[in-house]
């Protein structure tokens, strides 16, 4: 395939790439910056494909203008990784995260309920000791397992190689209508049509709406939203809301702003939550929880459209290792070992893929 083969030249001659497959398209597309230069986002005016971080890290993007871009359809069929389920053996190298994870749910939900946050999303990273030999038989291995999701691959000498398929958009805005969506809750995906969601899993999705619609009033008069229902990823479900709005004020730029990080992946009120998980979770998350994709790029209609994701279910790929980033929901009610479960569960498909 051209575009791996390009791929692979621009990471011996240490080039900023992308490759990106849209959500249940064959199609990939990529980016290939002709020098090393950081651009840097800061008007969102510019054009191209953006990484901005989830707090600490620069907010840069692969332009349009200075890049090569191809695109192959790569229709593969579905990957089809082994099942799991929420049984788990802990080996002795997993127990020490165990506990460190429990207890920091432990402090968010003592923190709910001292009243400093009503919804808090702690993660954690979890490293594995491997060097990954054939990057685009990995890629190709994960939009084979993720064909709903928004998967991508991307490098810059100055910042590192992230890959992802995240399931969740930030926002898409083509024209002046603007498409979000509320997702938050999670359960495996058993394969069945019926799915049973507890109050837990409701009052999350529902924060996550409420939030949403909330920071959008100021810019649109007219926001419909849709009844949740179930959106699968791999072998993980959520709960899931549709917003649409039509905007009459505001640049792109403020609503990002309000809008990141979603209360699906930090919490609410937002900055007690984010300030807390700055302070108490122990590392930094890096491109984890921040947000990715296309910037100012332009349709057919030669309208200008901007489509941006969350980068959930994503890997930092370095020399000899690679870095798994998971989170989940935390409320009043909840219960740290199965909140425990639920970042195994998330992490699971991504070890298959790896292994």
């Amino acid at each position: 395939m051209k575009l791996y083969e390009t791929w692979s030249t621009h990471i011996k001659e240490d080039k900023p790439f992308v490759l990106y497959k849209k959500p249940n398209q064959p199609l990939v597309k990529g980016l290939f910056q002709q020098d090393a230069t950081l651009h840097l986002v800061s008007t969102f005016k510019e054009k191209g494909f953006v990484l901005a971080p989830f707090y600490e890290g620069v907010r840069f993007y692969i332009p349009f203008d200075a890049s090569v871009q191809l695109e192959e359809d790569v229709a593969l069929e579905q990957e089809q990784l082994v099942s799991f389920g929420l049984d788990f053996k802990l080996n002795y190298e997993e127990q020490p995260a165990k506990a460190n994870f429990e207890d920091l749910v432990g402090r968010c939900v003592k923190g709910i309920h001292q009243g400093h946050f009503g919804k808090v999303v702690p993660s954690r990273k979890e490293v594995i000791n491997r060097e990954v030999e054939e990057l685009p038989a990995l890629f190709s291995k994960l939009i084979a397992a993720y064909p709903e999701a928004f998967c991508y691959v991307i490098y810059h000498p100055k910042v590192g190689l992230w890959m992802g398929a995240t399931p969740e958009t930030l926002l898409e805005l083509e024209g002046q209508t603007l498409r979000t969506m509320a997702l938050a809750g999670t359960q495996v995906n058993h394969g069945k049509e019926e799915v049973y969601w507890g109050d837990k899993e409701k009052e999350e999705q529902q924060y996550v709406t409420d939030f949403i619609v909330d920071k959008l009033k100021p810019f649109s008069g007219e926001i419909q939203v849709s009844s949740p229902f179930t959106k699968r990823a791999a072998k993980v479900m959520h709960i899931c809301t549709s917003i649409e709005a039509q905007l009459n004020q505001g640049a792109l730029k403020t609503i990002v702003d309000v809008l990141h990080p979603t209360p699906a992946v930090c919490g609410m009120p937002k900055s007690a939550a984010r300030d807390f998980l700055l302070r108490e979770e122990g590392y930094v998350r890096k491109y984890y929880a921040g947000y990715l994709g296309l910037l100012n790029d332009t349709t057919p209609q030669n309208q200008t459209s901007s489509q941006l994701f969350v980068n959930l279910r994503c890997m930092e790929i370095e020399k000899n290792q690679v870095n798994l980033y998971i989170g989940c929901g935390v409320t009043a009610d909840s219960d740290p070992t199965s909140e425990f479960v639920e970042t195994v569960n998330k992490s699971t498909t991504m070890k298959k893929i790896l292994f």
